[in-house]
């Protein structure tokens, strides 16, 4: 196993615990008092419902919003975002299912868009099977495939083609989008790509879906690549005759984890409403990480604190087998440290202050850290670090089976 360690914050200094609302302090002290080590993440679902009506209040009546269930299945989340979001984008049978029965709760219509390099013939029967499903086929031999599940459905499928397009001019984390990758048709055999979707049987061309990058803070460079997508989606279905009706611009719309400006979202609304897609088309928003980062944080409880050859350490109850996000993104991902007064009787209770301190795991290997270098004013054996921003990737990005040790709890907020 070989993981990149996140990157060094050079003696900057941890969040200040006052930046954690107040709900998620005041749980986290009550579970710190008790008997084990507190690791969990908690879920501010009334947030998540709060930052989708912002979203959706901020774009044109003709932009739809899925929430890619990726970033959080989080069950609780995924019922909660039901009716408020237009529908959700899945990968995935199990998120197919999720996505149904979160709608069945909230007695709305069943919307999912899928997407994935890799779907199985048990995804695409269960698509082929879904009133309000939308296929985004990602090569030739998936549009033959999800014919034969149609066919097999006796239904009629929408169908749009995932393009991987020559050049995309936006920044972001992870890049899909004018690079050669697995995601989507390259532009250059779109054509082709269009014209077999549009003999198939049991297909219905529909339009097209591009997802170019993750992580972007960029307003106007997003609106700009919108404008991009509809003038690739209205010049292609032109030439092929196709029956334009939806453009699929993914998702991408990143937060910042350090001082970066957060995504502008009014001046995104303002320029999308310079746009005028054809009469009939919807323009889908695929955010998953916009939606779930803020309104999620890991919290550990500090299991004991190291001075090592002038280094600090404090090791945490759960470290990359419950939040590998840091890691895996390579991100510098600061926390807040939430003093626990609580301590047992006759134990020593060893303390780093103001010192930069590296959170570690519990694992056996080296490459189990969270955090380094972050300076702190004081943290000790029994404090609980609390990553904000952790609700996206989180707890399903992790490697829970390394070693065996429980998973993190899983807390919804507010607590009734």
């Amino acid at each position: 196993m070989s993981i990149e360690l996140p990157p060094s914050f050079d003696g900057a200094p941890a969040v200040p615990v006052d930046r954690l609302p107040a709900a998620v302090r005041d749980e986290l002290a009550r579970r710190a008092a008790g008997p084990e080590p507190v690791a969990a993440y908690l879920y501010d679902t009334a947030a998540a419902v709060a930052r989708a009506e912002r979203l959706t209040a901020a774009l044109p009546a003709w932009v739809d919003v899925y929430y890619a269930v990726k970033a959080n299945p989080y069950g609780p989340l995924v019922e909660a975002l039901a009716g408020t979001v237009t529908g959700f984008e899945v990968a995935s049978c199990s998120e197919v299912a999720l996505a149904d029965d979160a709608c069945a709760k909230a007695s709305v219509p069943t919307w999912v868009t899928a997407s994935g390099p890799g779907k199985q013939d048990s995804l695409l029967h269960d698509l082929a099977r879904l009133d309000g499903a939308i296929v985004n086929a990602e090569s030739e031999l998936e549009l033959h495939r999800l014919s034969r599940a149609a066919v097999a459905a006796g239904r009629v499928v929408p169908v749009a083609l995932r393009v991987n397009p020559d050049r995309t001019d936006m920044a972001g984390s992870l890049r899909m989008g004018g690079v050669a990758s697995p995601f989507g048709i390259p532009e250059e055999r779109l054509d082709a790509a269009i014209a077999l979707a549009a003999r198939l049987p049991g297909l219905d061309p529909v339009g097209f879906h591009v997802h170019a990058v993750s992580g972007n803070l960029d307003a106007d460079a997003h609106a700009a690549y919108v404008r991009q997508c509809l003038g690739l989606a209205v010049e292609r279905s032109a030439a092929h005759g196709i029956a334009l009706r939806t453009v699929d611009a993914g998702g991408g719309i990143g937060v910042p984890f350090e001082d970066e400006a957060p995504f502008d979202l009014d001046r995104f609304g303002a320029l999308l409403r310079e746009i005028e897609p054809p009469p009939g088309v919807r323009v889908a928003l695929e955010p998953g990480r916009w939606l779930a980062a803020p309104v999620g944080w890991y919290a550990a409880q500090v299991t004991d604190v190291k001075e090592s050859r002038g280094a600090w350490f404090a090791v945490v109850r759960g470290g990359i087998n419950h939040f590998q996000l840091p890691t895996s993104w390579d991100i510098r991902h600061n926390f807040a440290v939430l003093p626990v007064d609580a301590w047992p009787d006759g134990l020593p209770r060893p303390e780093a202050r103001d010192a930069p301190v590296t959170v570690v795991g519990e694992l056996c290997t080296p490459e189990d850290v969270l955090a380094r270098d972050v300076t702190v004013g004081a943290l000790r054996a029994g404090d609980v670090v609390v990553f904000p921003n952790a609700g996206a990737y989180g707890f399903e990005f992790a490697m829970p089976a390394f070693l065996g040790h429980p998973p993190a709890e899983r807390i919804t907020l507010p607590i009734a």
